[in-house]
């Protein structure tokens, strides 16, 4: 499946230029195209060719703790003395990210990591809520499938710490199922290394059946409703009376009455050129997509101590995660998708691990673990949409929703204060 694009938009402006087609910026383009506006979208390098391409490929709706915590702060020293953990930062990179990393520990203070969390929440609730509806609106609902999720842990320790996280998202009316014993967890789910003694399920993990195939199929919607895709590179924005005018790589510019940029790690140098610094820094995430048959995978595994999944996805088993702190530029060191590979042979004994396709993306992560979704500071006719790290599919309809009612004067359904672009302004 391909994404087929218009040659060109007409030459009036567009009521609306979203300049990012990953699956945010597809997903408020259809929402806001539903709404009556005229959409195009530009991409520097066209739909679903970023990190929309090779996420996992799940709907983690019960996902509400934010990645800055506490228990972060406390495994990240063992993580990083692993240049192949869960958890890394390339040597180069690190005196680049060091004023990230004092605003990532500021957000992990209890209150913060509280504040966080219930925002969380509620953009997960609205995720789950918008999701089927958005599907329908879209033609894709026969993508989505409610198969579940196991998180497997070795150790009663981090079974208990996780226990803990699940009970607290049972206060937002997720529930779970925990698993004592290799025979528990193999009446889930088949085939595991005995090593995990511990596991817990939750049926409110949904999954696509593929990430880019369900991402191409959202500019494909929105080509054949009326709206136009063009490639074309942002590289910045500005504003006045008429509305506002995107300057292109090449030299030209596009008008339109409004923007939303969710251009993903590449958002935060485009509201520069609007003068909101915002603190976007790069989660470089890794995988192998084995071919289909590799393993009888049944639904999302969680290797909680790892940090990395394995996924089914109906164009294979998908191995991947981690966190690699390191920017755009420097180049992918694939030896952490090996690594999880190697791992992932051992935990799931009978793996098929040859024919493997290596993939690294760039996944927008902000310090809090919150998108950044609000008006910029200077211009209210432009709206920023990223930062969603790795749970951008899993909100993306949510942010859809969010958007489209800003775009057209609608009261949001949940607060967006926690998420205004100009909350990090002051700090460090």
């Amino acid at each position: 499946m391909t994404a087929t694009t218009r040659p060109a938009a007409p030459t009036s402006p567009a009521d609306l230029v979203v300049i990012g087609a990953g699956v945010i910026g597809l997903s408020v383009a259809n929402a806001a195209l539903s709404r009556g506006l005229s959409v195009r979208v530009i991409d520097r390098t066209g739909p679903a060719s970023g990190a929309s391409a090779g996420n996992a490929g799940g709907f983690a709706f019960s996902e509400i703790h934010p990645l800055a915590s506490p228990d972060t702060l406390l495994a990240s020293p063992k993580w990083l003395l692993d240049p192949l953990g869960p958890l890394s930062i390339p040597a180069r990179y690190a005196p680049s990210i060091v004023p990230w990393m004092l605003r990532f520990a500021k957000a992990s203070l209890p209150g913060r990591v509280a504040a966080s969390t219930r925002a969380q929440a509620a953009l997960m609730g609205h995720a789950k809520m918008t999701l089927e509806p958005f599907m329908a609106l879209t033609g894709t609902a026969d993508m989505l499938r409610k198969t579940g999720q196991i998180q497997v842990l070795e150790s009663a320790r981090a079974f208990d710490a996780a226990r803990r996280e699940c009970e607290e998202a049972g206060h937002f009316g997720y529930s779970h199922r925990t698993l004592v014993g290799a025979d528990a967890i193999a009446e889930v789910q088949p085939g595991l290394s005995p090593r995990f003694t511990h596991g817990i399920a939750t049926e409110e993990w949904w999954a696509i059946a593929d990430p880019k195939l369900y991402t191409l199929a959202l500019a494909e919607t929105l080509i054949r409703k009326g709206g136009w895709i063009d490639t074309a590179e942002a590289r910045a924005v500005e504003t006045g009376l008429e509305g506002a005018t995107i300057h292109l790589a090449d030299g030209s510019t596009i008008t339109a009455s409004r923007v939303v940029i969710a251009a993903g790690a590449h958002s935060h140098r485009l509201a520069a050129s609007l003068g909101d610094r915002i603190p976007l820094e790069t989660e470089r995430g890794y995988n192998t997509t084995l071919p289909p048959g590799a393993f009888d995978l049944r639904r999302h595994i969680t290797f909680s101590e790892h940090g990395f999944v394995a996924a089914p996805l109906s164009t294979g088993i998908r191995i991947g995660g981690a966190v690699e702190l390191g920017g755009l530029d420097l180049p992918p060191n694939y030896a952490r998708a090996r690594a999880m590979l190697k791992k992932a042979a051992s935990f799931l004994p009978g793996l098929k691990t040859e024919g493997g396709t290596e993939w690294m993306g760039f996944r927008p992560s902000l310090p809090d673990t919150l998108p950044a979704i609000g008006r910029a500071s200077r211009a209210r006719n432009v709206i920023y949409a990223f930062g969603h790290g790795h749970l951008g599919l899993t909100q993306s309809s949510a942010t859809a929703d969010l958007v489209a009612d800003l775009l057209t004067g609608a009261t949001p359904a949940i607060d967006l204060a926690p998420f205004a672009p100009d909350r990090f302004k002051g700090l460090i």
